[in-house]
């Protein structure tokens, strides 16, 4: 199984909000990598649209829409009743919802599904209704009873945080042992029926690690690394790059 890649919109939408100015364009760097083989995009509207604006969501909905119809657009958020009724009017073909504060930078842990079991499972019943994809943030270590209080809400997928696994870019055996760990966390979830996208600080040198590790990964959802490369290679060509170390052969 080759996981699919869906290319995270926010850094190239933080680097527009520097200036009033339309470029450079969410939209024409989304086609790109989708025209380059990625499989959807990804995008995660904070209450402060500090990256990408609620404006943006139609847009990247009608650019899947018309020009490419198998691709998956997932949006990203705790689960508030603004960014739930966000969700409803995108009508997104994933949902992965996490337990963000308002003033972090960045996502940079999982849920506590035991204890966040009633606003998960609300929240869950509620996106359904549009036969939307759930997916969960997950710790690379979650338990197995936080696993089976995710299965039981009714998630579809959790996603885990490969933060940590990232930061670790120049500790090689560290970053083995995550690697080893995480796919542990990814097995339980598995057997538990829940699939396994992974996410954050995912880079081309670190991913064939990771999927030698989650064998059945669905999805990475990568964007501080693919932008970064970007501006080096070009957005079609780390697309590419990042397909290849998916373990696609093209």
């Amino acid at each position: 199984m080759v996981a699919r890649l869906s290319v995270n919109l926010n850094a190239i939408a933080q680097l527009r909000n520097r200036r009033d100015l339309p470029w450079p364009s969410v939209r024409r760097l989304g086609r790109i990598a989708l025209e380059a083989g990625a499989y959807g995009l990804t995008v995660h509207p904070r209450p402060d649209q500090r990256h990408i604006r609620f404006s943006d969501l139609p847009v990247i909905r009608a650019l899947i829409d018309d020009e490419f119809p198998e691709a998956e657009f997932n949006i990203e958020g705790y689960p508030s009743d603004h960014f739930i009724g966000l969700c409803l009017e995108s009508e997104p073909e994933q949902v992965t919802l996490v337990p963000d504060d308002p003033a972090q930078s960045t996502s940079d842990h999982g849920w506590d599904f035991i204890g966040n079991l009633d606003l998960l499972k609300r929240t869950i019943s509620r996106l359904k209704k549009k036969n939307v994809r759930i997916s969960l943030f997950a710790d690379g270590d979650a338990s197995r009873e936080q696993l089976v209080a995710a299965q039981s809400v009714g998630a579809d997928r959790i996603e885990l945080y490969t933060g940590p696994y990232g930061g670790a870019y120049d500790a090689p055996d560290q970053q083995k042992a995550m690697a080893a760990q995480l796919g542990e966390t990814a097995a339980i979830a598995s057997e538990l029926g829940l699939g396994v996208n992974a996410g954050h600080d995912l880079t081309v040198g670190n991913l064939p690690l990771l999927t030698r590790h989650i064998p059945d990964l669905c999805e990475v959802s990568i964007g501080h690394g693919l932008t970064a490369d970007a501006l080096e290679y070009g957005m079609a060509e780390s697309v590419r790059r990042f397909r290849r170390a998916c373990g696609e052969h093209i």
